[in-house]
C-alpha cells in the first residue's frame, strides 16, 4: 500500500494518478491519502500503515526530511523530501519535485531561463535550470542565490529583457486575477520569451493568458505534478519506466 501525507491533503490528485496506472497497468496495489495535522509523527504514520512509500505535500516536506533514515539525491540540497520509501527496513526520502519539473520541460530548448519568485519552490527549480535568474518584488530572499552565484533582480532594478524561458514560481493568480509582476515587465519579458511555465494548475492565469496573447509554448503546474508522480512511481517498483507513456496514462484521467 502507498499513500500521500498532507494537511489539507482532500484536494491531492495523486490518488487518483497511482490507482489508475495500477488499474491500467494490471498492477495489485492500493494508494490512499492520510491527513496528518502533526508533521513530526510522518515516519511513526508510515510504520503503522505498513506503507512501502508514500508522497509527501504541504506543509510536511521538511519534516519528512528532517525524521526519514537517509536521505538522496537532489533533496539533500532542496533539505525536503516529497518522497518516501522503504528500502531493506530503512525509510529513505527523495524530492522528484525538481527533477520532475526538468523532465516536464525536456522539449523547451532554452538559453536563458528567469524565474519570478524566491520562495521554495524557486530555490528547487534552480537546481535544475542552467544558470537561472532570479526576479524578485523584493530582495529579501536573495541570499541563498546569490550564495549560488546565481544574477538576481528586483522588480525596481531589472534592466534585462531577453529571457527565452519564464517560470512564475509565485502564487499569483491562484486566487484573483492578478499577475506576478507588474504588467509592464511581463510584456516587455514575454516580447522576447518562446517558453514559460507557470507552477499554478487548474485554472487558466492571467500569466498564461498573456502568455498566449504573445503565442508562447507552456506548461503548467500540471506538468510538474505528473512528471513528479513518474519519477515517484519509478522509485516505488524500483524500476525505469516508459516516462512518456506512463506520464500520458496520468493525463488520461487527471483532462
Amino acid at each position: 500500500m502507498y499513500a500521500i501525507f498532507g494537511n489539507p491533503v482532500s484536494h491531492s490528485k495523486s490518488p487518483l494518478m497511482h490507482n489508475y496506472f495500477f488499474k491500467k497497468s494490471g498492477i495489485k496495489e492500493c494508494y490512499g491519502r492520510y491527513k496528518l495535522e502533526d508533521g513530526s509523527k510522518i515516519i511513526e504514520k508510515f510504520k503503522n500503515l505498513k506503507l512501502k512509500g508514500a508522497n509527501v505535500t504541504v506543509p510536511h516536506k521538511e519534516w519528512a526530511y528532517k525524521l526519514c533514515d537517509e536521505v538522496k539525491g537532489i533533496a539533500k540540497e532542496i533539505k525536503a523530501v516529497n518522497t518516501l520509501l522503504l528500502e531493506n527496513n530503512k525509510i529513505i526520502g527523495y524530492n522528484t519535485d525538481a527533477p520532475g519539473f526538468k523532465e516536464a520541460i525536456k522539449e523547451f530548448d532554452y538559453k536563458k531561463p528567469l524565474i519570478i519568485g524566491a520562495g521554495g519552490t524557486a530555490k528547487a527549480i534552480s537546481l535544475v535550470l542552467k544558470n537561472p535568474t532570479i526576479l524578485n518584488r523584493s530582495k529579501n530572499r536573495f541570499e541563498y542565490f546569490e550564495k549560488k552565484g546565481l544574477k538576481t533582480y528586483t522588480w525596481d532594478n531589472i534592466n534585462e529583457f531577453d529571457f527565452d524561458l519564464i517560470i512564475n514560481t509565485t502564487s499569483a493568480g491562484l486566487s484573483e486575477e492578478v499577475l506576478p509582476t507588474p504588467k509592464e515587465i511581463i510584456e516587455k519579458l514575454f516580447k522576447n520569451a518562446k517558453f514559460c511555465v507557470d507552477v499554478i494548475y487548474g485554472k487558466e492565469t492571467l500569466f498564461l493568458k498573456e502568455a498566449k496573447k504573445y503565442n508562447l509554448l507552456f506548461k503548467t503546474g500540471l506538468d510538474m505534478l505528473v512528471y513528479q508522480g513518474v519519477l515517484a512511481m519509478e522509485l516505488f517498483l524500483n524500476k525505469k519506466l516508459n516516462k512518456k507513456e506512463v506520464a500520458d496514462i496520468y493525463f488520461e484521467i487527471l483532462r
